[in-house]
This record gives C-alpha cells, sequence and structure tokens, in this order.
C-alpha cells in the first residue's frame, strides 16, 4: 500500500508530538525519516518510528532536549545533544558547520550524547545548495565483527559525502562501512527472504545466508573485510572519541530491550559532520563545470551492456524520490501494522 509524503510526515510530526516534541522539531525529525523513504531508504524511514517511541518511553531519549555548543573554535565545535534525537540535532549541527564554512571556509562539529540521526545524506545535502561539499557520519551500535574476530565491536558506522554540481544532478555517495546495513537485514527479514552469504557470519564466525543470523548472536561482515574494518574505525573515532561519545562495544543500541554497558567511557551516540566551502580552495563555477565533466565522463565510459547505464552515486535515490514523490511511498504489510498500532496507542489516524 502506498502513502504519500504529506500523509505520513503529518502523523509522524503527531507522534513525535505526542511524546512530548515541540512542532519544529517534530517537523525536522519527520523530514529526516520522510526523506529515507522517498530515497528508498526504507529501513531508515518510518519504519523506524516505533523505536524511537520505545526509546522515549525508556527514558533513554529525550523528546525536549537543549542542545548547546560545548566547545568551539572559529571553525569547529563540539555539541551536547542532551539525549536527544540525531534527527534533530544533526541538522542543527550541519547549519552550524555550514556558518562557521562561510566565515573561516570550513566548518567541523562532532556531536556527543545523542541518538540514531537517521540517513547521512540528508545532513550532507544541507551543504550543496550554500556550494559547499558536505560530510555526514555516525558510529551506531556494535553489530559488526573486526577482521578475525567473531564479537561485535563496531557499528554499521555510515558514511556520507555530498558534491555539488552545475547542471547535473549532485553526487552522493552515502554508504555503510559494513557489507550491509542493518537496514537490509530487517527487510529481508519482513519478506522472508535470504541474504548474500557475505554479509554475516554466525557466532562462531561461519558465514551464513540468514537474514535472522543477528538474533542467533552472529555478527555483520565488514564492507570488503579489513577496508571496510579500516573505514569504521574512521568513523567510529571522529564520532565517538573525538566528540566525548560512546565509540567501540559502548555504543548504547538502538532497540530498547537491550541496556547500554556498563560504566561507559563517553555519552551517547556521535556524529561528526563537515562542510566545506568550494571557493575556499577555487572558484565554485569552475569545480562545478569540473563536477559535470566528471560525470559526464563516467556516464560515456565503456558499458558491459548496451542496455545498461553506468550509474553516478546518488542517481538511483534521486530517480526513486520522483517517482515517490509522484505515486506515493509503498510501506511494508509488517511498517503498516507497526504505525496502525502506534496509531492506536496515540487515538491518532493513519
Amino acid at each position: 500500500m502506498n502513502y504519500s509524503s504529506q500523509q505520513l510526515s503529518l502523523f509522524t510530526q503527531q507522534v513525535f508530538k505526542k511524546c512530548g516534541m515541540n512542532s519544529d522539531d517534530a517537523l525536522q525529525a519527520a523530514a529526516v525519516l520522510i526523506a529515507a523513504d522517498l530515497r528508498g531508504i526504507d529501513s531508515h524511514g518510518v519504519a523506524r518510528l516505533s523505536g524511537y517511541v520505545r526509546l522515549f518511553e525508556a527514558k533513554r531519549a529525550n523528546m525536549n532536549a537543549n542542545h548547546k555548543i560545548i566547545h568551539e573554535t572559529p571553525s569547529t565545535a563540539t555539541v551536547d545533544a542532551d539525549e536527544g534525537l540525531g534527527l534533530v540535532v544533526a541538522p542543527k549541527a550541519m547549519e552550524i558547520a555550514i556558518e562557521k564554512a562561510k566565515q573561516v571556509g570550513t566548518g567541523w562539529v562532532a556531536i556527543q550524547n545523542s541518538n540514531h540521526f537517521g540517513i547521512a545524506s540528508y545532513h550532507a545535502m544541507k551543504a550543496l545548495p550554500h556550494d559547499m561539499i558536505g560530510i555526514a557520519m555516525t558510529n551506531a551500535s556494535p553489530l559488526v565483527a573486526p577482521t578475525f574476530s567473531k564479537q561485535r565491536m563496531l557499528g554499521t558506522n555510515p558514511i556520507c559525502y555530498a558534491f555539488p554540481t552545475s547542471k547535473h544532478l549532485p553526487i552522493v555517495i552515502d554508504m555503510a562501512t559494513s557489507a550491509a546495513a542493518n537496514g537490509k537485514l530487517e527487510i529481508a527479514q519482513r519478506t522472508g527472504k535470504s541474504i548474500p552469504n557475505n554479509w554475516v557470519q554466525t557466532k562462531e564466525g561461519n558465514e551464513s545466508m540468514n537474514a535472522n543470523e543477528l538474533s542467533n548472536g552472529g555478527s555483520l561482515l565488514p564492507l570488503g573485510g579489513h577496508k571496510g574494518y579500516g573505514l569504521a574505525s574512521i568513523v567510529d573515532i571522529l564520532c565517538g572519541v573525538l566528540s566525548g561519545a560512546n565509540y567501540g562495544p559502548w555504543v548504547p543500541p538502538f532497540v530498547s530491550f537491550l541496556n547500554p554497558l556498563p560504566n561507559l567511557p563517553g555519552n551517547g551516540i556521535g556524529h561528526f559532520l563537515g562542510a566545506m566551502r568550494i571557493d575556499a580552495f577555487r572558484p565554485a563555477e569552475e569545480f562545478k563545470n569540473n563536477m559535470d565533466n566528471w560525470i559526464d565522463s563516467f556516464k560515456n565510459a565503456a558499458r558491459i551492456d548496451e542496455n545498461q547505464t553506468v550509474i553516478i552515486p546518488g542517481e538511483p535515490e534521486y530517480f526513486l524520490e520522483m517517482e515517490r514523490i509522484k505515486n506515493g511511498i509503498p510501506l511494508n504489510e509488517k511498517v503498516i501494522l507497526d504505525l496502525q498500532e502506534l496509531a492506536h496507542k496515540f487515538n491518532l489516524s493513519l
């Protein structure tokens, strides 16, 4: 069944407001979730809404958070999210980074004491209208085993870069540093499908095609072996160690039925955001024209199959967004039931 983005946004805002969030923050949080559904990242859209509600009910998410800068230089800042949702604090922090970039060329913001922040691309793309390169990343609860290990030590730790262009669509590279995002396993679970055999391993360290393997004590595998392990480590250090948030196995779980580990070394989940003003390096129009030329050269690269088109990062999500804006967002039956339960809980209409 398809729902319009307006329908889902209104419902999502109402749910967040029922949890005590003010109207502006509810609008912002809903915008991040709906952006995920529009871009086809269904695991990070309204399917996560009930998870945020459960975190609130478990007193692990502050829906009326007071975000504040706790350390600052002309080009950097560290923000305490006050246990709020990353859906709200990350866009605000990106605006801080953009303002700093306007003043001194680049802006960098580390965030501690936060919660899940949705899709990284939403935050990175906020830099594009300002002729800036946007960067966004977050650490996450441990589901990924390091190379040669069977213990969960790192999150899926996504990273996104967004590059402006002149005539073409912007290049947006948004990727997990694990072989697959946990959300893809959740989608496979909802649809009853198996997964590729290089996504997860059993608790003994053997590869598996079972989408439920994490529930059996297994772990996700890093993207490309030790290279993905290295990328995930970079994200964890910038988001967790640098910001003063938790890192490695201490990052709090998204699910409310699992408690954070004792003796936490930091505060909450961490994010890291950046904005780089292009004209701090060269004239913006020259850069964007060269970006268009870069894209043209790749689009014209020799094809394996002439019926296939060479894809530029960010294109599939853009075209899916256009299709879903027109025809609505398809929701899995299990997600609809989940939303209907929320509607019943808060006396709302879906």
